[in-house]
């Protein structure tokens, strides 16, 4: 997650295999090598937007456990500092990269990272989306 001036980086998905395509997100999923997650999210940073950004210069900032096609924890990591404007690098998978107001989110995008969005404003480390709303019970 990329912000400056209020305003937050955000990539259009394209040719994502029907997986929230055309919705905006702060960036692709990150999978494979490395396994150091923060040396991952560096390596995206350069390949999809010319990016350079230093593994500790990222905080964590948010985890969110979603219900989607599956049960996922996903991670939302806040770079401090980084080198360079960014480019969209990837055209064939997005479709635009853009700044916009963090206040004013676009439509349409991702709802688990919208949801992710708010909760970091709020200063809120972790968060839950996409469960079903269940009746409390207690037993005694």
């Amino acid at each position: 997650m990329l912000e400056r001036a209020g305003q937050v980086l955000l990539l259009r998905q394209r040719n994502t295999a029907a997986y929230e395509d055309g919705k905006y997100s702060p960036g692709g999923r990150s999978r494979g090598w490395p396994r150091d997650r923060r040396a991952r999210l560096c390596r995206e940073a350069w390949e999809e937007a010319g990016l350079t950004i230093a593994p500790e210069d990222l905080t964590l900032v948010h985890l969110i456990h979603r219900l989607s096609d599956g049960e996922r924890m996903s991670m939302f990591f806040r770079a401090t500092r980084w080198q360079g404007e960014p480019v969209n690098r990837e055209p064939h998978k997005c479709s635009e990269l853009r700044w916009l107001a963090r206040d004013a989110l676009p439509e349409p995008m991702v709802p688990y990272v919208r949801h992710a969005l708010a909760q970091i404003a709020g200063g809120n480390a972790y968060s839950e989306f996409g469960w079903p709303v269940a009746a409390a019970t207690h037993s005694a």
